[in-house]
């Protein structure tokens, strides 16, 4: 019973921390997405000083 509990936990573990990772990966992507933005952004605002 005690070897069942230890690999459930294990496994639970596993995938936590597979998660974690997939959310960092999300929020790196969105943060790449909104400077991508804001650099168009900057480059319009530039274009209509000129």
């Amino acid at each position: 019973m005690k070897n069942t509990l230890k690999v459930a936990s294990l496994g639970a573990l596993a995938i936590f921390l597979t998660a974690c990772n997939t959310v960092e990966g999300v929020g790196k992507d969105v943060e790449a997405g909104g400077e991508v933005i804001q650099d168009t952004s900057n480059d319009v605002e530039e274009d209509i000083k000129d």
